[in-house]
C-alpha cells in the first residue's frame, strides 16, 4: 500500500542556507568598512588585518587537526573572528597583539567548547577582553588617522573628559565616516550601518537586537546627558557601538533565540553600555555588555522560550 503519511523526527523546516554562505555574507557586509579601516589607518590597518584573520584561520586548522575533527577553515567562520577582532584593534598594535589575540578566541573561546555554534560568547570581543586586561597600553594606544600617525584621544574619551582638555572633539561627518582615532574597524559608523541593511536584506540577521541596543543607548545617552541631542547622536556613532550592536550582538550562538529574550538581551546590552560610558572609568562598554549578556542568555532563552504545544504540568 502507498505509503498516505510519513512521520520523521525533527526538524521538519529545511533551509537552503549553509555556514559558509552566511559566513561569506558576513564577510561581504564587513568590507565597506575593512576598506575604509585601510584608507584611514594605511599600513597599520593591514598589518592588524592579516595576522589577526592569519591567526584564526591557522589556529583552527591546527586545533582541529590535533583534535582530530573536521578541518572546517573553509566555511569562512574563522576568517570572520579575524576580520570582528582586528576591527576592534587599534592600528598603533605591535603584528603579535591580532595573532595571539585570534589564536585565543578560536582555541580557547571557540573551539575548546566544541566549534562553531557552541561557543557561550562571541569569541572576538573574549579575545579583546583578554587583550585590553593583559596589554592595556598596546590596546589603547590610539593614533590619527592618515599617513602621519600621531597619538589621539578618541570622541568617547573627550566626551567622557578622559583625554587631554585641550583635545577637540571631531566633527559629526568625521565621526560617520570614520575619519577619527579607535579601533580599526569600529570608527566608520556609515560603512558599517551599510554593511548591516545589507545582513538584514540577505536575512542574516534581524533587525531586532541591533534597533533595540542602538535604541536604548540613545534614549538613556539623552536623558542621562540633559537632553543634550548633540551628545546622544555622538555617543551613538562613537566607540564600537554600531560594530557591536550590528555584528557581534547578533551572534548566532551567543545570543538568545527567542523574539522576546532577543529583546530583553538588546535591552540589557544598552544599559550596561550607557551605565560604563558614563560613570564607569573606561569610556567604552560594549565590548563588556555583550560579553556579560552573553553569560546570561541562557537563562534569557529558558524563560522567553514559548509553551510546547500539548504540553501539561
Amino acid at each position: 500500500m502507498e505509503n498516505k503519511l510519513i512521520i520523521s523526527s525533527s526538524p521538519h523546516i529545511r533551509s537552503y542556507e549553509s555556514i559558509d554562505k552566511i559566513m561569506r555574507d558576513v564577510v561581504i557586509a564587513l568590507v565597506p568598512a575593512l576598506i575604509a579601516s585601510i584608507y584611514y589607518f594605511r599600513f597599520g590597518a593591514i598589518k592588524v588585518l592579516v595576522f589577526s584573520i592569519l591567526g584564526a584561520v591557522l589556529t583552527e586548522a591546527v586545533i582541529q587537526k590535533m583534535m582530530k575533527r573536521p578541518v572546517t577553515i573553509k566555511d569562512w567562520s574563522a576568517v570572520v573572528t579575524g576580520i570582528l577582532l582586528a576591527f576592534n584593534i587599534p592600528a598603533s598594535a605591535p603584528w603579535w597583539i591580532p595573532l595571539i589575540g585570534s589564536a585565543f578566541a578560536i582555541a580557547i573561546v571557540k573551539q575548546i567548547f566544541g566549534g562553531l555554534g557552541h561557543n557561550f560568547m562571541n569569541p572576538a570581543l573574549a579575545a579583546r577582553a583578554m587583550l585590553l586586561a593583559s596589554w592595556p597600553v598596546q590596546m589603547t594606544g590610539w593614533v590619527t588617522t592618515g599617513p602621519d600617525a600621531v597619538s589621539t584621544a578618541t570622541p568617547l574619551a573627550i566626551l567622557g573628559g578622559e583625554a587631554d582638555p585641550s583635545a577637540v572633539l571631531p566633527s559629526l561627518t568625521d565621526v560617520l565616516i570614520g575619519n577619527t582615532g579607535g579601533c580599526i574597524g569600529e570608527t566608520s559608523a556609515l560603512f558599517l550601518i551599510i554593511g548591516g541593511i545589507y545582513l538584514v536584506y540577505k536575512k542574516v540577521i534581524t533587525p531586532r537586537i541591533p534597533l533595540v541596543y542602538i535604541g536604548t543607548v540613545a534614549v538613556l545617552t539623552l536623558i542621562l546627558g540633559s537632553f543634550d541631542f548633540t551628545y546622544m547622536v555622538y555617543q551613538v556613532f562613537s566607540g564600537g557601538l554600531i560594530l557591536g550592536a550590528v555584528y557581534m550582538a547578533t551572534d548566532y550562538a551567543s545570543s538568545p533565540v527567542t523574539p522576546k529574550g532577543q529583546i530583553i538581551f538588546a535591552l540589557g546590552c544598552g544599559i550596561i553600555t550607557t551605565v560604563i560610558r558614563i560613570y564607569g572609568g573606561y569610556p567604552e562598554g560594549v565590548s563588556y555588555s555583550i560579553l556579560f549578556m552573553n553569560v546570561a542568555a541562557p537563562v534569557i532563552d529558558k524563560y522567553t522560550s514559548p509553551r510546547v504545544f500539548g504540553e501539561v504540568k
